[in-house]
């Protein structure tokens, strides 16, 4: 029975709110608020009660808790991260109480997940009626629900770029994540992804034997927060680029890659840099090898672990005699020029191809 009194939030990343309200809603049974979708108005909100050098993730995180609260949550909650990211919970929750915001905070950096008293104190927070059976039968559909959204996701990615009818794939996939919502549980979802997989698979495209290919590489939220990079993959398909791209859920949390995606780099990178650093490195190694035209980081401004990868992708990028561009967001960003060095990139790209 839901909680009624609960009103949880985590912020904006790609379209992960639809897992999060299931896990939310079907385990922990409270109700779950999906934040507007992110756009100026939460990047101004956020940038106007954080640090100022903080980097853009963080501002983003803090406009879609303050479109939250306005829209009645109060119940918010942080994941955590290899980087400054484990201290974001902590700061989000301070400057918020201290802006007068009444709420609890769920935060995933101070669990101790080797523990199952922190797990179930700390769950606590989130409905001290909770059932942990219940958190224990929505998981396994929440992790399908992660699977699915990055499966599909990557399908569009690489076909987008070739649809007959255009905005086709975009309002497919916008009609499934809306049917997500009134599924109750794991038979009904899977009936529902089987259907949507077979719509996506059914949509005309006109592709061409040969394609070029782009592989996108970067930071964990900037690279799968469409708005954060001005929808740099829509960008990129129109050029009629199949874009490919390894960092989501499924591949860092659910199957664990990040280990094996730091041996692969170990020519390049003998350390650990933290964050997604490695994961940049072994990536970009991957596209090369797989054929990819020119590869694209996506960053933060100021993310210290992507900024240690630059010259080691500038390595991968001579031995491989593959172009690699390199984008920083921060709230100053010109979109203009965003899209005008796509323009210049894929002009490159194209040019050398025809070589």
């Amino acid at each position: 029975m839901i909680n009624s009194g609960v009103v949880a939030c985590f912020p904006h990343m790609a379209n992960y709110a639809y897992a999060f309200k299931y896990i939310c809603e079907k385990g922990f049974e409270v109700k779950y608020l999906i934040p507007p979708p992110i756009s100026k108005r939460t990047l101004e909100l956020g940038s106007k009660i954080s640090p100022d050098y903080v980097c853009s993730p963080f501002k983003y995180s803090m406009g879609c808790f303050l479109e939250a609260l306005e829209l009645g949550a109060n119940c918010l909650m942080q994941i955590y991260g290899g980087c400054r990211l484990n201290y974001y919970g902590e700061l989000n929750s301070t400057i918020l109480h201290d802006s007068g915001y009444d709420f609890r905070f769920f935060d995933m950096a101070a669990v101790d997940w080797h523990s199952r008293k922190s797990v179930f104190e700390n769950f606590r927070i989130i409905n001290p009626e909770m059932s942990i059976v219940k958190v224990g039968l929505a998981i396994p559909v929440t992790l399908s629900i992660f699977k699915t959204l990055d499966k599909f996701e990557d399908y569009i990615r690489r076909n987008v770029g070739f649809e007959v009818n255009d905005g086709e794939f975009d309002a497919t996939y916008k009609e499934f994540l809306k049917k997500i919502e009134d599924v109750s549980n794991g038979k009904e979802f899977k009936k529902l992804s089987k259907t949507y997989w077979k719509k996506l698979n059914g949509i005309k495209t006109d592709k061409p034997q040969k394609t070029i290919k782009v592989g996108l590489v970067g930071d964990y939220f900037t690279v799968q927060e469409p708005f954060s990079n001005y929808f740099m993959e829509k960008e990129l398909a129109k050029f009629g680029m199949e874009v490919y791209r390894q960092m989501n859920i499924t591949c860092t949390v659910i199957q664990r890659q990040n280990k094996k995606k730091r041996k692969y780099a170990k020519k390049y990178a003998k350390y650990n840099l933290g964050a997604t650093a490695n994961c940049t490195i072994a990536e970009a190694i991957k596209f090369a090898k797989e054929g990819c035209a020119g590869i694209i980081q996506v960053k933060s401004f100021g993310c210290t672990p992507e900024i240690d990868a630059m010259p080691i992708l500038q390595n991968v990028s001579r031995d491989f005699n593959i172009p690699i561009l390199h984008f920083s967001f921060d709230s100053q960003t010109s979109e203009t020029g965003v899209k005008t060095r796509l323009e210049a990139f894929y002009d490159m790209v194209e040019a050398r191809n025809a070589k």
